[in-house]
């Protein structure tokens, strides 16, 4: 379990970006009393699921 400086630390963000997730209910997170803990995997796949794969065109005369 993260907490959200150390989820903004990992997404080499502001504080304010992981918040805002929460807020949107944009990221999985926990409630531990008064405070908001980000389970590491819920940032794993949050990252992962803006993973954008490169195009890979081929080029005239080339195999693909």
């Amino acid at each position: 379990m993260l907490t959200v400086e150390e989820a903004a630390e990992r997404l080499n963000t502001k504080v304010r970006f992981p918040r805002r997730l929460i807020a949107e209910r944009r990221i999985t997170f926990v409630h531990v009393g008064r405070n908001v803990r980000i389970p590491e995997a819920a940032l794993e796949a949050f990252i992962a699921a803006g993973v954008v794969e490169p195009i890979t065109i081929a080029r005239k005369g080339q195999a693909a």
